[in-house]
């Protein structure tokens, strides 16, 4: 796993309430917070293969918490990509050039159907690298005409899949084993089996269980993972 996590554990914590309204937004988005696994190993090296496609086209198609937009933001920050909004796309096709785009959810955002259109159509022709996300199939897109769909078919296509139970326990264990914690494995099963599933909320679950255990004094527990979990589904 390519994972490199920095302990930073401090003499002088912050009191509890501080304590949740920090960690309840804490996000694991950089690229060593990124998990391989085989559901997404093709698109990660794809991802990391950049500037060096054999087209300027790729879509990445995969359920809410498979690592698909953790993956696009690795890349945008690597290729400095401008973020299309959905009613930006036709001026970015106007204003032409080769800076990389970031098209995220483009089957359920609202993007304009034209301009996304004409912003493809650009990318083909200039050669200016895009990355697509989706949730559903290109053939399941909600554009009135197949202008879109036909363009998106080009693309060079890599779909995601969220990790298993396995997988999760064993994120879990070597993010644990990094900071020198040691968890019971029951209190491990408890967690992947009412997390959401991604290896993004392994890595801020194992942050803030951290912080959590060091401000109460004690070793993780399942009353502290019950709290862990209850904070990160209120963030």
């Amino acid at each position: 796993m390519n994972v490199h996590l920095k302990n930073d554990r401090a003499d002088n914590m912050p009191g509890r309430e501080q304590l949740v309204l920090e960690l309840g937004h804490t996000e694991a988005q950089s690229e060593s917070d990124f998990m391989v696994c085989d559901g997404n190993q093709m698109a990660f090296d794809h991802i990391m293969a950049f500037p060096h496609w054999a087209a300027p086209l790729t879509l990445l198609v995969g359920a809410p918490k498979s690592g698909k937009s953790h993956l696009a933001g690795i890349w945008a920050a690597r290729a400095d990509a401008v973020i299309a909004r959905p009613h930006g796309v036709e001026a970015l096709a106007a204003a032409g050039g080769k800076r990389a785009v970031l098209i995220e959810d483009a089957d359920r955002a609202g993007y304009d159907e034209t301009g996304l259109f004409h912003l493809l159509n650009q990318s083909m022709r200039d050669e200016r690298p895009v990355l697509i996300t989706a949730r559903d199939p290109v053939v399941d897109w909600p554009y009135r005409t197949n202008d879109v769909k036909s363009r998106a078919r080009l693309a060079a296509h890599f779909s995601l899949t969220a990790p298993d139970d396995i997988l999760l326990s064993q994120m879990f264990v070597k993010l644990f084993a990094d900071r020198q914690l040691s968890v019971d494995p029951k209190v491990i099963s408890y967690l992947v089996g009412r997390m959401e599933r991604s290896s993004e909320e392994v890595v801020a679950l194992v942050d803030l269980l951290d912080r959590l255990s060091l401000s109460r004094g004690r070793a993780i527990t399942r009353v502290i993972a019950a709290e862990a979990l209850g904070i990160r589904e209120r963030r």
